[in-house]
């Protein structure tokens, strides 16, 4: 398949706008590696047969990122279709597979026509294969291309949704420990309430975090999402966009934020390696921590029907790291 055979996902932007899809791992029942490659080799026959739609010239393909968001995407797929005529098989890779189920789709004749580019990163791995938006209408609908991923010149991914990240709170929880959300400004003051509610975490009856779990399904929130932050504030006081190698400033920060996290837990810090996604929502969801280090991707997990939670019940909180 030659370069740039393929457009880039964002592209899924013109069909898909307001649809939420994360940028982690997730434990959400899934499409399997195995099953996605065998429905991807059935796109063309499963497109073929979509009932009474209007005559087309062409198909889509799009591999999806995010397990949750799957049947959105099925309804979005198939709505587009009644109404254009235009086939679109829609393929989710299963929990935290999806750059190998990429790699492996890539590699065949039919390759996915819309995938995802996980940022600065992915890009660098996918460049030579996304299309360059620059000049369509897609690009021209931006109100601002900071979140576009560009290459050089060309715009080679455009950001569809813009999500968050921080410290999902229980805000009954946090009252029930003698404090509020405005009780916490700063490192210092997370430090305070978080050992507080250690240290008299049998009266209490829940801990301060949900486990910071080092299992594959749950780890990329402290490899990507927290070590994030000591190096944006690195490039931020350096005044630069990329680099080579970090300085490693604000190491200390992240290390201090991360035990902090580990020693005001659910769970003893050896227990860790063990830990999962799953297990991290579900002592949220439990009532065992006031604490959750997630994203706005996390909602639908949390809050609705069938859920304990409501809109009323959490907040997030930024990540304070003592910058």
């Amino acid at each position: 398949m030659k370069a740039k055979k393929t457009l880039s996902v964002t592209l899924a932007a013109a069909m898909a706008a307001g649809l939420l899809v994360g940028c982690g791992g997730s434990a959400s029942t899934a499409t399997s590696t195995a099953e996605a490659a065998s429905t991807a080799d059935s796109a063309s026959t499963a497109a073929s047969t979509e009932a009474e739609a209007p005559a087309a010239a062409g198909k889509v393909y799009y591999l999806n990122f995010k397990p949750e968001q799957d049947e959105a995407w099925q309804d979005l797929a198939k709505k587009y279709t009644e109404e254009t005529g235009v086939p679109v098989t829609v393929v989710t890779a299963a929990s935290g597979q999806y750059e190998t189920t990429l790699m492996s789709e890539m590699a065949k004749s039919d390759a996915p026509t819309l995938f995802q580019v996980n940022g600065p990163v992915g890009l660098a791995n996918w460049k030579d294969y996304c299309y360059d938006l620059s000049g369509t209408k897609i690009a021209g609908d931006l109100t601002s291309d900071t979140y576009a991923l560009k290459d050089g010149d060309q715009m080679l991914g455009i950001g569809y949704v813009i999500e968050s990240y921080g410290l999902i709170t229980n805000k009954t929880l946090l009252e029930k420990a003698g404090y509020t959300v405005d009780d916490i400004k700063s490192f210092d003051d997370l430090k305070k309430v978080a050992e507080d509610i250690t240290a008299r975490k049998d009266e209490l009856g829940f801990s301060a975090f949900s486990s910071a779990g080092m299992d594959g399904s749950s780890d990329w929130r402290y490899k990507t999402h927290l070590a994030n932050l000591p190096i944006y504030f690195e490039y931020q006081e350096d005044g630069i966009d990329n680099t080579d190698a970090i300085k490693g400033t604000y190491l200390d920060n992240y290390k201090n934020i991360f035990d902090l996290y580990i020693n005001n837990s659910t769970c003893d810090p050896a227990e860790l390696a063990g830990k999962t996604g799953d297990d991290s929502r579900n002592e949220f969801l439990n009532e065992e921590a006031v604490f959750y280090q997630n994203g706005s991707w996390e909602y639908t997990n949390l809050v609705g029907d069938g859920k304990p939670f409501t809109d009323d019940d959490l907040t997030m909180l930024p990540i304070y790291i003592g910058v």
